[in-house]
């Protein structure tokens, strides 16, 4: 997709705090953080949201799981939440799927 903006990071288009890279991920972190660590995970496959993904996406979507766990883990985060805003009513601004994992605060930051 030439006008995603995710897709652009991906192809480093567009600078990002980049913290983790592999051949089927890229995390960085938001550019507008709710907590003291805001990381996104995108796939470097463009799928526009998990409205648009079925079956074969599975281990993907899992391996994203698992890989915000690990990052969190190493980043020494002892409690974590992770989100995934799903289509426009859903609160998605980017449409290329993208997991939110954040944490690190003292107090739950509610949202």
């Amino acid at each position: 997709m030439n006008d995603c903006i995710f897709c652009k990071i991906i192809n480093k288009d567009i600078p990002a705090s980049i913290i983790y890279e592999d051949q089927e991920f890229l995390v960085f972190e938001d550019i507008k953080p709710i907590d003291k660590v805001h990381l996104l995970i995108i796939p470097k496959i463009h799928i526009e949201s998990l409205i648009a993904c079925n079956e074969t996406n599975q281990e993907m979507l899992g391996k994203m799981l698992l890989l915000g766990g690990k990052l969190a883990n190493q980043l020494g985060l002892k409690g974590y939440r992770t989100m995934i805003n799903s289509g426009a009513e859903g609160g998605q601004e980017v449409f290329h799927i993208h997991f939110h994992v954040y944490g690190g605060s003292d107090t739950l930051v509610k949202i």
